[in-house]
């Protein structure tokens, strides 16, 4: 065992299409990042073989390595690949009679409007499996008819009879009393005990049919995939010396795997989501609490807004043109990874994604039988990245393969050389990762001048001054780690709960009893679950939101609370903020709280930013140059390619240059200069 290694580790492990990252942090501030090749067959295999690879290199037992390990997280992309893939159980829903078809009919919006053609997905539970209920809740919870047993039990007959593994329960206005919800449970637990069971009224409390429907839905079909995924690597890590084992949930906090069993849905962004511990991790040395991080992966580019120091939230995902009202992490997510395959369409036009190549056989510079061009194919040719094994040998990267797959299918096609089709691709991804960089910053009312882009993924900081440029951020900021950025997140985060319920009610002071008390209620249910995961009353934070609306309006308005504040300055912090998100306020509006919500935080201790140290000695290597395509106006020329690890603190880099480090790539621009902060990180000053 390496002497070095003193105290006890965090670990994050993160699974990926390619890679299963694992970054390792010890007690003195170390940090270690580990990349191993991912069985998407056997996830908990892919998580196993990433430890012990992490172990072997830190020269101890895989046993030895958990028992010294005090916080383990774990970010997976289970939940959201058994949706997208349609690989979940068979599900049944419950509901009001008259209101089975919710799901199908939706709320009859586009994303488009002019996109009439494009078909709606297929719902997660077709009719014949959605069955009604005797029984009707009026608006304020009160019984209008009362629950016939009977129809309960014979729904129940018929879904065991169309082999039905899983039901949802979702009954009108179950927001405002659960009691019929309740009793469907007590009767199918009597009934078919065997079933898996989900109610919204406790999985998403919220005004709205069909965003609790699909919420529950979606939760009902992913669950008995899910959950024996995490029992079971649990369980098989605390044989291996394990303590315990969280999970990232979308919101970007963790829990434990005993919590999150009871709303696995809440994993759908698991593995993205935890990139925002690390961006809170790295404010102080960017210099900056306004960030959007650029996260350029294998199959996707993610994007997310770090505003004043705020993550940004949503309560309402859309996966695969599904709605899922639970809290999470607002990230924008295009198809512009370094797998996005490029084509020629019918028209004769340049396209880059929707479709990927996947890790296997990945793209045709892998040497895996790939026979697509991909952005990867085009970095390779344009010199940018090195040829030969990645990864600690997990993956060879061939320019000539490379080359003939743009040459053949994007170059010949459209009459260019290969390099100049190469160009072409990455220009053109790189519009489409611009657009998700105006989508958290512009049509948010946010000027991206203000903000310093963050460059993640193993392909992001090939592509974050040319995107900062265009965006017009303020400079660029790449972290050692970027490849493993997630994974480090996931060792900088707290353990949360949102708890949500909705409550239209008139924001005036003679109702400002009833908000109160229904906070001082969610905020009792949080003290309960955090002080079920351990954590005492000094260890733990509060965040109250109220969703605010003018009457009429359909959209809310999140507003943070501050102790005890009037009601006329939260309705002054409300048209401040209508103000800058639609431009206008409405002078003689009257207002509506729609929903309060409270997010309880168990914090975990973390090291301090001035305690982390990357492992591994900076050791300076011989000097090289490498043939390049820099820009359209500097074209092919010999640049430095310099390693991260002979870079030390303080050392600036003028452009165009290229810095290799584990798990990245840097492209400095021509114009660019590329300073090594204190904490052995980096900054691209823009010019």
């Amino acid at each position: 065992m390496d002497q070095d290694l003193q105290g006890t580790f965090r670990i994050g492990v993160d699974i990926g299409g390619t890679f299963t990252d694992v970054s390792i942090v010890e007690q003195a501030g170390h940090v270690h990042a580990i990349k191993s090749p991912t069985m998407p067959s056997d996830p908990a295999k892919s998580v196993v073989a990433a430890l012990e690879r992490a172990a072997s290199e830190l020269g101890m037992t895989l046993q030895l390595l958990l028992s010294r390990t005090n916080l383990f997280v774990h970010g997976s992309t289970i939940a959201t690949n058994t949706l997208l893939e349609r690989t979940g159980a068979i599900v049944g829903l419950l509901g009001t009679e008259g209101f089975r078809d919710t799901i199908e009919i939706r709320r009859g919006w586009r994303d488009n409007p002019w996109d009439h053609r494009s078909p709606w997905p297929d719902p997660i539970v077709p009719r014949h499996r959605r069955l009604s209920v005797v029984g009707r809740m009026d608006a304020e919870g009160g019984t209008v008819i009362p629950l016939d047993p009977a129809s309960v039990r014979r729904a129940l007959d018929r879904m065991l009879s169309f082999g039905v593994e899983s039901v949802a329960v979702c009954l009108l206005h179950s927001y405002r009393n659960s009691d019929h919800e309740q009793r469907c449970r007590d009767i199918i637990a009597e009934h078919a005990p065997e079933l898996w069971v989900t109610l919204s009224s406790e999985l998403a409390p919220v005004v709205g049919e069909y965003e609790r429907a699909s919420t529950s839905v979606i939760n009902a079909y992913v669950a008995p995939r899910v959950v024996p995924y995490l029992n079971g690597l649990e369980r098989d890590l605390r044989a291996m010396g394990l303590r315990a084992l969280l999970v990232v949930q979308s919101n970007g906090g963790v829990v434990s795997v005993a919590q999150i069993a009871r709303h696995p849905v809440a994993m759908l962004l698991s593995g993205p989501a935890a990139a925002a511990g690390a961006l809170t991790q790295f404010q102080t040395e960017a210099g900056t609490d306004h960030l959007i991080s650029l996260e350029v992966g294998g199959t996707s580019c993610d994007v997310m807004m770090v505003n004043a120091g705020e993550i940004g939230m949503t309560d309402l995902l859309d996966i695969e043109r599904l709605r899922v009202a639970v809290p999470s992490v607002e990230i924008t997510t295009v198809s512009a990874g370094g797998g996005s395959i490029a084509s020629v369409d019918e028209g004769g036009l340049l396209c880059v994604g929707p479709r990927g190549a996947g890790s296997n056989p990945g793209p045709a510079c892998y040497e895996r039988g790939g026979m697509h061009p991909t952005l990867t194919d085009a970095q390779l040719l344009l010199g940018r990245l090195r040829p030969g094994p990645q990864g600690g040998g997990a993956i060879i990267l061939n320019r000539w393969l490379a080359e003939e797959a743009i040459r053949t299918q994007i170059a010949e096609p459209l009459g260019l050389q290969p390099f100049e089709a190469a160009v072409g691709i990455i220009r053109l991804a790189e519009q489409t990762m611009l657009h998700a960089v105006e989508n958290v910053s512009i049509e948010k009312g946010l000027d991206p001048r203000r903000f310093t882009l963050v460059a993640g993924g193993g392909a992001g900081a090939l592509h974050a001054s040319s995107i900062a440029r265009l965006a017009r951020c303020h400079n660029v900021f790449v972290p050692r780690l970027a490849g493993i950025l997630c994974a480090f997140g996931m060792c900088n985060t707290d353990l949360r709960c949102d708890l949500q319920r909705s409550i239209p009610i008139a924001l005036e002071q003679q109702y400002r009893g009833i908000i109160d008390r229904l906070t001082a209620t969610l905020i009792g249910q949080a003290i309960a679950l955090l002080e079920a995961e351990g954590f005492p009353p000094e260890r733990r934070r509060f965040l109250t939101q109220w969703y605010l609306r003018y009457f009429g309006q359909q959209s809310t308005i999140p507003i943070t609370l501050q102790d005890n504040e009037p009601i006329a300055a939260i309705i002054e912090r409300f048209e401040t903020e209508h103000l800058r998100m639609f431009g206008h306020t409405q002078p003689d509006g009257r207002h509506q709280v729609v929903s309060v919500k409270v997010s309880g935080f168990g914090l975990l201790s973390r090291p301090q930013n001035s305690g982390l140290k990357f492992a591994g000695r900076r050791v300076a290597g011989p000097d090289e140059r490498r043939k390049i395509w820099v820009d359209a106006e500097h074209e092919w020329q010999e640049v430095p390619v310099l390693k991260g690890s002979a870079l030390a603190p303080h050392r600036l880099v003028d452009g165009p240059a290229i810095v290799e480090e584990s798990t990245t790539t840097i492209l400095v621009g021509a114009r660019d200069r590329l300073r090594v902060t204190s904490g052995g990180n980096y900054i691209i000053e823009l010019q």
